[in-house]
């Protein structure tokens, strides 16, 4: 079977919360994963507007702070519904890891993905330092 998703994580001295609030605020989406979106405009409850190249599609957002979760996702090819799923937990002593998975787009091979997902998280953790 094909490789359908590529998942990362790293860890930093942060506390699980501030980088969750970065997640949980949609507007920052474009700033830590620019491929991904150009801009990001709210629609309605947890809906919103992506735009990428002039194009735009929907994605909602599914929140659970209790469980350090932030889930995108978005309707894809074939009416799958699909995106991208973050974890933000604890260290032992101190910091956080955060996880991300994604697709594997129809284009793209799964090295292109890990590659953009490693930066991808890099920026986010250097987002939450302010």
């Amino acid at each position: 079977m094909a490789t359908q998703t590529v998942t990362r994580a790293i860890e930093c001295d942060l506390e699980p919360e501030r980088v969750y609030a970065v997640l949980a605020e949609a507007g920052n989406i474009p700033k830590w994963a620019p491929v991904f979106a150009d801009a990001i405009e709210h629609i309605a409850d947890a809906r919103y507007r992506v735009t990428k190249n002039k194009a735009s599609f929907d994605v909602e957002i599914a929140l659970h702070p209790s469980a350090g979760t932030v889930d995108y996702v978005r309707e894809m090819g074939n009416g799958r519904r699909g995106g991208a799923y973050l974890r933000v937990m604890p260290r032992p002593i101190d910091g956080c890891t955060i996880t991300m998975t994604v697709p594997i787009g129809p284009t793209a091979s799964e090295s292109e993905v890990a590659k953009v997902l490693e930066q991808e998280l890099v920026d986010l953790v250097q987002l939450a330092r302010g």
